[in-house]
């Protein structure tokens, strides 16, 4: 490969290579210049070609198979007749004023995320581990830009716990926005409240794009949702809406045996009969058979299963009325409030029969936040994590 070609690739653009200086194995030093006609004013951007004056200034630049490079540029300093002062010439992939090229921040992106941790890539660059972290996020937030646009057709809003505040003793939540046409997430913001998505998420265009959001039953997300997205259709996560009697149906079967330590009576009992084989699900029958209470509240739960294995959007209507007037003649009052939510949540329920559209997206990014999390051990900054979940999750 001729020598001006391999200048080409290693230096920045309009850098001339002058001299190389490599007294060991670790660290080499490109002697440059840069080569331009003339300079454009910083201030009032008037073409200038005055020089009388230059200077020498040393940057480190990304390393090449394990070893340092630094650049030392000699720089000119231009007279600008129009503004009447001096300034210096620039060189494209270094910001003014900073001793280290962008190719190196860059480098040093890609070393965090593929490192073991920040300490290895501290000792590899040989910067601070304020360097690295200030570069890190740095970089993130510039990725973060590339990837802004307008709201998609379908997305799915969940919470996860973010920390324990410590003065108020309670728990702090994130939530996460995901984008379900493109199969990534698109936001995460500080909060669960309707107030805290409105104020973070006010700044992306494009409302009038989402016809569809799923989310679990949570009130804040659904009055976010109809007062962000008003020609949006809301839909309840089906998976939601089937373990609602769960905890009913397994506190009363605490009540009953007095133990938690039998998983195999608990996957029985929260698992759709269809699933189980002939065996499981006759012993089942006949140990429900002395608990009235327990076989009433499984057999609404039987139901609940069935309402779901419906297809078609009209004849689900018909059989939620039908549900939800035998509930009302319940004398369980776990049946009674399960029918007040059902009531308050029967437009986003029967949406999904319409849609089928689930949360299961994003449960599984919530998921991938929880090993973000535990990656650090944990976060303090919501900005810093922010970036982080954004990136491992775009």
């Amino acid at each position: 490969m001729p020598a001006n070609r391999l200048a080409q690739i290693v230096l920045l653009p309009e850098l001339k290579l002058e001299e190389i200086v490599a007294p060991n194995r670790h660290w080499a030093r490109l002697v440059t210049k840069k080569v331009s006609q003339m300079e454009v004013c910083p201030k009032c951007a008037s073409p200038s070609h005055s020089v009388y004056d230059q200077r020498t200034v040393v940057v480190k630049d990304a390393p090449m198979r394990a070893q340092m490079v630094f650049l030392e540029i000699k720089k000119r300093r231009f007279f600008c007749k129009n503004c009447k002062k001096p300034f210096t010439e620039s060189v494209p992939g270094i910001v003014k004023g900073q001793r280290t090229t962008q190719r190196f921040k860059r480098s040093i992106l890609w070393a965090c995320e593929h490192f073991v941790d920040l300490e290895k890539v501290q000792r590899t660059y040989r910067v601070s581990a304020g360097y690295v972290f200030k570069t890190l996020y740095d970089q993130l937030e510039l990725k973060r830009r590339t990837r802004l646009y307008p709201w998609p057709s379908t997305i799915g809003v969940d919470e996860h716990s973010f920390r324990r505040n410590k003065i108020l003793g309670c728990t702090e939540f994130a939530s996460i926005i995901v984008d379900y046409n493109n199969k990534r997430v698109m936001e995460v913001v500080e909060g669960k409240t309707t107030a805290a998505l409105s104020m973070q998420l006010n700044t992306i265009e494009g409302r009038d794009n989402v016809k569809n959001v799923c989310l679990d039953l949570c009130d804040p997300f659904k009055n976010w949702a109809r007062e962000f997205f008003p020609q949006a259709k809301i839909v309840a996560d089906k998976f939601h809406v089937l373990r609602l009697i769960t905890p009913a149906l397994l506190r009363k079967r605490y009540e009953i045996t007095g133990t938690r330590a039998d998983s195999r009576a608990r996957r029985l009992l929260t698992m759709s009969s269809h699933k189980l084989d002939y065996w499981d699900r006759r012993a089942l029958l006949d140990y429900l058979t002395k608990y009235p209470d327990l076989n009433e509240l499984y057999h609404w739960k039987e139901g609940i299963h069935a309402f779901y294995r419906i297809k078609g959007a009209n004849r689900a209507a018909l059989t939620f009325t039908r549900m939800t007037d035998a509930m009302a003649n319940s004398t369980l009052p776990e049946i009674k409030t399960l029918r007040k939510t059902f009531l308050k949540w029967r437009n986003e329920i029967l949406a999904y029969f319409e849609t089928g559209i689930t949360n299961g997206r994003t449960e599984g990014y919530n998921g991938l936040a929880k090993l973000v999390q535990k990656r650090a051990f944990g976060y303090k900054n919501f900005r810093n994590y922010r970036l982080r979940l954004l990136s491992a999750c775009a």
